[in-house]
């Protein structure tokens, strides 16, 4: 029996997930810690000894060959979380902490860019040079890969789509900008949208009884099943946006196909169907039906764990003599 595993960690404004992650790719356990503690070295103890529980209550013989690290503006050549909006910390090398304590490779990246990296290793993309990731969580994060190389760019940000503009004069975004698309296209952005066209309408909708906090991407799904107008326009509206987007990132790397993950995705043809439509009806005429719009290959559950184990798989690889 294989005793390696790799520890998979996916940093989110809320809470932390982590799994370890067997030599077959199967996530063998998970938990997670609460992120929101101000001061990061004693939220790092906290994972850690979470981490090391785990391993105990699995088999306390396992031996950690590597931990990958998904997290918002994690910087692949520095190792370090930098002005990440959503996150109590600033500018910390998580990357020379955890290699200190843990002794092991540990490589950090965006969490988006984690999650095309685990596309290509264990999802649908494993045959794949050219594709894009989309995540559509709180925020909407990318990852890219060309020529089957994940695009990092000279900081070690790329691939920031979330933050292409739709409307510079429009709905505020927490980067401090104006119009972003992920204040469109993602949990919070449809939420938004929601709340716009309850004002423009005067129709009835089950959403005029939910409050913006109370309101999920599952209950507008549900609540669209059902054939209400406000929820079924939130999604035409979201695909749109989307869709013309992807057409601008099509003409410009030419994918093979886009994968679409996270929350919003779950919503399956209320959100697929208007994307590909308004993505197809502004392609140029040499893209079109030519780049496939597909859901993640990775559970919904474990996608940003497996994203983040893979890391550690690509760093071997790349490390082979």
């Amino acid at each position: 029996m294989n005793k390696e595993i790799i520890v998979g960690i996916d940093i989110g404004g809320t809470t932390t997930k982590f799994g370890l992650v067997d030599h077959q790719g199967n996530v063998i356990f998970q938990s997670s810690v609460n992120t929101q503690n101000p001061d990061f070295r004693e939220f790092l103890n906290d994972l850690e000894e979470a981490i090391w529980a785990g391993i105990n209550s699995v088999d306390p013989t396992l031996k950690i060959r590597g931990i990958g690290v998904g997290a918002p503006n994690a910087s692949y050549y520095t190792g370090t979380i930098e002005q990440a909006v959503n996150l109590p910390w600033k500018g910390v090398p998580i990357v020379k902490y955890m290699q200190e304590d843990f002794n092991v490779p540990v490589v950090a990246t965006n969490d988006a860019n984690a999650a095309a990296m685990g596309e290509a290793i264990y999802g649908h993309a494993k045959k794949m040079n050219d594709f894009v990731v989309i995540t559509l969580g709180t925020g909407l994060g990318s990852g890219i890969v060309t020529n089957g190389k994940l695009v990092h760019g000279h900081q070690g940000f790329a691939a920031e789509l979330g933050h292409v503009t739709v409307n510079p004069n429009g709905r505020q975004c927490g980067c401090g900008r104006k119009g972003c698309l992920e204040t469109y296209v993602s949990a919070t952005g449809i939420k938004r949208t929601i709340f716009k066209l309850l004002a423009d309408y005067t129709s009835d909708s089950e959403l005029r009884d939910i409050s913006f906090n109370d309101l999920s991407t599952k209950m507008i799904t549900e609540i669209a099943e059902r054939g209400d107008f406000v929820a079924q326009k939130s999604f035409e509206y979201t695909g749109k946006i989307l869709g013309q987007k992807l057409a601008d990132t099509v003409a410009h790397l030419d994918p093979e196909a886009i994968f679409i993950l996270g929350g919003l995705s779950q919503a399956g043809k209320h959100i697929f169907e208007p994307t590909i439509r308004h993505m197809e009806a502004n392609l140029m005429p040499i893209y079109k039906n030519k780049v496939n719009v597909l859901p993640s290959g990775l559970g919904n559950q474990t996608a940003p764990i497996l994203g983040a184990s893979s890391l550690i798989v690509d760093y071997f690889k790349q490390n082979e003599f």
